[in-house]
């Protein structure tokens, strides 16, 4: 398969795979907003030639928008290959390509957040370990820090403070959220409706900046939802999922009102 790079030149008229869609959905329009603005700071998004969900996201982990202390590493943001895209070794294309770029950049290694067991919108703990990617730190409550160093010499990365323990000082629901993933652009104003119509408390807070990302609450900046001080998920949610969550907790005794 031939793999494409987003630039500035082609990012309007390629998809970015994971929200194929018309390009004035806004999840489209949000994350190639957030893109434009990160490809200025080393951003690679490299995409199989195919409509599917077949790419690789990388930055310079001094550029990237999470909580981790990694000098001269890449930090992978998202990786996903899935549906009709799998068992054709597209997964180490990419990977391999994105090795071959950073080494070319004089980077240390690659670092990615995941967790001990397979989780949504998380790379897979399982195939990271396949290709040789090492535990380095963890990060309440199923965050794992994984790394690939290119030499022996290199230095162990980490999570800073901030985000090993996450909290939240307000009541309620509070959801921290940024661009990074499109998803974010729809079901955001989704929970924030629900919660209206449902006189549920819910504060979202967009992250927007890498200032505010690299010193984030959580472990994971895309999408980090608490809940009277305690994390509770990075699933995006749906209406149902959150209306659900909601009734689950009263019945458990929440105070939410």
């Amino acid at each position: 398969m031939d793999y494409i790079q987003i630039t500035e030149d082609n990012l309007e008229s390629e998809h970015i795979c994971c929200a194929i869609s018309d390009k004035k959905d806004p999840q489209v329009i949000a994350k190639k907003e957030w893109m434009r603005e990160r490809l200025k700071d080393g951003l690679v998004f490299l995409k199989g030639n195919i409509r599917g969900k077949c790419f690789i996201e990388y930055i310079p982990a001094e550029n990237a928008w999470v909580p981790i202390e990694a000098e001269n590493y890449m930090h992978i943001n998202c990786f996903w290959v899935s549906g009709s895209c799998k068992g054709h070794g597209y997964a180490d294309d990419l990977l391999k390509r994105c090795i071959a770029d950073a080494k070319e950049k004089g980077k240390s290694g690659l670092t990615v957040i995941s967790s001990a067991k397979k989780k949504s919108f998380l790379s897979d703990p399982s195939y990271l370990a396949y290709r040789d990617f090492k535990f380095a730190d963890t990060a309440d409550p199923w965050y794992h820090l994984l790394y690939l160093p290119f030499s022996d010499e290199a230095t162990v990365p980490k999570f800073k403070d901030c985000a090993k323990y996450p909290k939240s000082e307000s009541e309620g629901f509070v959801l921290h959220y940024t661009y990074g993933c499109p998803f974010t652009a729809k079901y955001v104003p989704v929970l924030e409706q629900a919660a209206k119509e449902n006189e549920i408390p819910l504060t979202a807070v967009k992250i927007d900046s890498k200032e505010k990302a690299q010193n984030a609450p959580a472990a994971w900046t895309n999408y980090a939802l608490f809940y009277n001080g305690n994390y509770v998920t990075n699933e995006i949610l749906s209406e149902k999922k959150f209306l659900a969550m909601y009734e689950m907790m009263k019945q458990e005794g929440s105070n939410l009102k």
